[in-house]
């Protein structure tokens, strides 16, 4: 079983956004791309721990990547999605990345006790498995069709947030803060508008 760490335990860490199905969403979502200059909220060592720290109940076990894999790891997840968000070709060094960072650790499947299908990452050969693990599950949400029809990027032009859209009308990265945002501007508008 899987343990995600909720929106509310990211924002007191300091992160943004994140708490999404994919632990690749979240990293990607680690650099908030509508600020000039780009916000990287893995800047320092300890944000990078921290975030890792989030993260670990949904990876392999192992050493944490440095900052530098980290944020290459990242600058691949984030074109390749990018690119499927836009509908144009993602840059062939993001998907060499990607794969490289994905074949680094090697990996097997094997039948769990409970029936269903486990994967083991084999470090010992090399390669970082959470980066690995990352890799894998944006390499699998690019490979399904049906999935990705769900990948969106926050509707709130002030925000640069992707996710996984639960229902298809779906707009906001977080309702509460996004869709709250929005809704408060409309009133806003429409309040200044009649006065």
């Amino acid at each position: 079983m899987t343990i995600r760490p909720t929106v509310t335990q990211l924002l007191d860490a300091g992160f943004g956004m994140g708490g999404e199905p994919l632990v690749a969403l979240d990293l990607a979502d680690t650099e908030i791309l509508v600020t000039d200059p780009v916000t990287d909220l893995i800047r320092s060592d300890e944000q990078h721990a921290a975030w890792w720290q989030l993260q670990a109940g949904r990876l392999p076990e192992g050493p944490i990547p440095d900052v530098v894999a980290t944020r290459r790891l990242r600058s691949a997840v984030r074109e390749v999605l990018d690119a499927q968000l836009t509908d144009r070709r993602p840059l062939a060094t993001a998907i060499e990345d990607l794969n490289a960072a994905s074949a680094a650790a090697p990996q097997s499947v094997r039948l769990g006790a409970d029936g269903h299908i486990e994967t083991r990452y084999h470090p010992e050969y090399g390669g970082n498995a959470k980066l690995a693990a990352i890799a894998r599950e944006t390499i699998e949400l690019l490979a399904d069709p049906e999935q990705l029809t769900l990948l969106r990027r926050c509707a709130n032009p002030q925000c640069s947030m992707l996710f996984l859209a639960e229902h298809k009308r779906r707009q906001w990265c977080v309702g509460s803060i996004c869709g709250n945002r929005a809704r408060v501007a409309r009133h806003y508008d429409k309040t200044r508008r009649h006065a």
